[in-house]
C-alpha cells in the first residue's frame, strides 16, 4: 500500500512537470512591463475612486445647500447663540498665545482652546434642554410675598411638597445646628446640650441618634483656637493650626475653591489654607464681632454679618465691600441657597431676600416666625427647602426657587441607589486631590512656575560652571586672497545668523 500510495504521488509531480510551459529570458521583460502595466492601471483605478469620492462630496454639500424647491438656504450655518447664554457657561478667558518658537505649546493651546469653544457652544445649546425651570413667588398687586405664610403655601402646593413643610418639637436638648448632606437626602441636627441625630428628613426616618453627654457648638467643627484638617478617608490628621485669635465660632468653606473663611471676634475675617501656616487673607469686615459668615456656589461673593447690625456683601476676586444693609437687630445666622437667595435669622424671624449682591435690596422675599430664637439655618441642595434650626426643635421651610432644578447626576444625584453610592465612594476616593493643591486661585495648577524654572537654569549654572543652553557665538575662520575682508566676515556672519533663526522657528 506504501509502495503505491508513492508511485502515484510521484506521478501526479511528473504530470505537473510536464505540463509546466518553460520559461526563456527573452520571456522575462515582457512579464515585467505586464506587471507595471497591472501597476499603472492600479494606481490610474485608485486615482479615479477618489475623484469620485470628492465629486460625490461636492454633490452632497451642494445638495444640502438646496432646498428641494431649487432654492438656497436662507439661513445657512449652526443656529446662532445668544451672548448672554454664552456668558452663563463661560469656563475661562483666553490664553496668551506663545512666542512663534514654542511652535508645539502653541499647538496644543490652540488645541485646548477649541475643545473649550466646542464644549461653551454644546453647554449653551443643550440649555434650552433642560428639563426643570425654578419657579418663585408671585403676589397680587398690592400684596407682598413677604406677608405669605408657610401653612398657606403648603396648602396651595401638591402634596409631596406640602409635605416638606414640617416641624420637630425639640426642646429639651435645644437649640440646634443644622446641616444637610451633598444630595441634599440626609439632614444632621446638632443639639447645644449634646444630642446629635441623623434622619432621612424626606421619608422621616431615624438613621441614628446619640447623645454626646457634651456641649455641641456646631456639627462640623470645635469652637477652640485651632483649625483642624482631618482626612476621613484614612483618619490621618493634615494639618493643625494655631490661628491666635480666639475661640472660633463661624465658619465656612467656599465650594468653589476649598478655602476655610473664619470670622473673629476682631471683625476680621480670614481665609486659610491647609498647606499654609498664616493666613492667605485678611478682612477687616465689621467695627464689632462677625456673627456668620457664607459664600455662593461660585466662589464669588462672601455675604457677612456681625455685631454693629450691618450686613455686607464682598466681592471676593477684587476683596472688595459691594453693599451694606443695617438690620435693626442683626443676622445671626446666614444662608446662601444655589440659586443665590439669601436668609438671615435675627431673633425668631427668618427672612428671605433675592439677589443681594446686583441689586439694592428694599423688601424681604419671604419671612417667617419660629419658636424660639434662630440657632442655626441652610438651605437644602436641589429642594426649595430651608432648614431652621431654633431652641424648640427643627422646622422645614418652603421656599420657591431656592433649589436648583437641574443636577448632574455624574457629581451630586439626589435620586441615587446604595449601589450608585458605593461607586460614587469608589470614585471620590480615586479622584481626590491632595491637601497641597488647595490654593486661593485654583487656576493656578495649570500656569507654568516661571520663576522656580529660573531659579533651577541659575542654580544649574553655578554648579556647572557655564550654561549649557546657551550658544557658542561664532568666530569666523580667517581665509587668504582677500575672502576675510570686513564685508566678507559680515556676510558671513548674517548668513549663520538667519540659518539659526530658521532652525529655531521651523514656521
Amino acid at each position: 500500500m506504501i509502495i503505491n500510495y508513492c508511485i502515484a504521488k510521484l506521478n501526479k509531480f511528473l504530470a505537473s512537470q510536464v505540463k509546466r510551459p518553460s520559461v526563456r529570458y527573452w520571456n522575462e521583460p515582457q512579464k515585467e512591463d505586464k506587471s507595471r502595466d497591472g501597476e499603472n492601471t492600479g494606481e490610474a483605478a485608485v486615482q479615479q475612486d477618489r475623484r469620485a469620492k470628492k465629486r460625490k462630496q461636492k454633490d452632497e454639500t451642494s445638495a444640502e445647500k438646496k432646498l428641494f424647491s431649487e432654492k438656497s438656504d436662507p439661513f445657512p450655518g449652526s443656529a446662532p447663540i445668544p451672548k448672554d447664554r454664552l456668558q452663563k457657561f463661560k469656563r475661562k478667558d483666553k490664553i496668551t498665545k506663545p512666542p512663534r518658537h514654542y511652535r508645539k505649546l502653541k499647538q496644543v493651546i490652540t488645541r485646548s482652546e477649541e475643545a473649550s469653544d466646542l464644549a461653551l457652544k454644546q453647554a449653551a445649546r443643550f440649555d434650552l434642554l433642560l428639563p426643570e425651570d425654578a419657579g418663585f413667588l408671585e403676589g397680587d398687586e398690592d400684596e407682598d410675598t413677604c406677608t405669605i405664610s408657610q401653612e398657606d403655601i403648603a396648602e396651595a402646593v401638591d402634596i409631596t411638597s406640602g409635605a416638606k413643610y414640617f416641624n420637630l418639637k425639640l426642646t429639651q436638648f435645644g437649640p440646634y445646628r443644622v446641616d444637610y448632606s451633598k444630595t441634599g437626602r440626609q439632614l444632621l441636627l446638632g443639639g447645644r446640650r449634646g444630642h446629635l441625630a441623623c434622619f432621612d428628613w424626606q421619608t422621616k426616618q431615624l438613621m441614628c441618634e446619640i447623645n454626646v453627654m457634651e456641649s455641641i457648638s456646631d456639627v462640623k467643627y470645635s469652637a477652640t483656637s485651632f483649625l483642624q484638617y482631618l482626612d476621613v478617608s484614612t483618619g490621618k490628621e493634615v494639618a493643625a493650626i494655631c490661628t491666635k485669635t480666639g475661640r472660633l465660632d463661624v465658619m465656612c468653606q467656599n465650594p468653589h475653591n476649598a478655602i476655610i473663611h473664619l470670622g473673629h471676634s476682631n471683625g476680621t475675617v480670614t481665609l486659610w489654607s491647609p498647606n499654609q501656616k498664616e493666613a492667605l487673607v485678611k478682612m477687616l469686615c465689621h467695627q464689632g464681632g462677625v456673627r456668620s459668615v457664607a459664600v455662593d456656589k461660585m466662589g464669588n461673593y462672601m455675604v457677612t454679618s456681625g455685631m454693629d447690625k450691618k450686613l455686607k456683601v464682598f466681592d471676593i476676586r477684587a476683596l472688595k465691600p459691594l453693599t451694606s444693609y443695617f438690620l435693626p437687630a442683626g443676622a445671626s445666622c446666614l444662608s446662601l441657597s444655589q440659586r443665590g437667595l439669601l436668609s438671615a435669622a435675627t431673633g425668631d424671624v427668618v427672612q428671605v431676600s433675592q439677589d443681594v449682591w446686583s441689586t439694592p435690596v428694599t423688601k424681604p422675599y419671604m419671612a417667617h416666625r419660629v419658636r424660639g430664637s434662630v440657632w442655626g439655618l441652610q438651605f437644602c441642595p436641589f429642594e426649595d427647602v430651608l432648614g431652621v434650626g431654633h431652641g424648640e426643635g427643627f422646622t422645614s421651610m418652603l421656599v420657591p426657587g431656592a433649589g436648583e432644578p437641574n443636577f448632574d447626576g455624574l457629581d451630586a444625584n439626589p435620586y441615587r441607589s446604595a449601589k450608585q453610592r458605593q461607586e460614587w465612594e469608589v470614585k471620590a476616593l480615586l479622584e481626590k486631590i491632595q491637601p497641597e493643591l488647595i490654593s486661593l486661585d485654583p487656576t493656578d495648577l495649570g500656569r507654568v512656575d516661571r520663576a522656580t524654572f529660573e531659579q533651577r537654569h541659575q542654580e544649574k549654572v553655578q554648579s556647572l560652571g557655564f550654561d549649557p543652553h546657551a550658544k557658542e557665538k561664532f568666530v569666523p575662520k580667517f581665509k587668504k586672497k582677500g575672502r576675510s575682508s570686513a564685508g566678507a566676515v559680515e556676510r558671513r556672519k548674517k548668513q549663520v545668523a538667519h540659518v539659526d533663526q530658521r532652525v529655531s522657528n521651523p514656521e
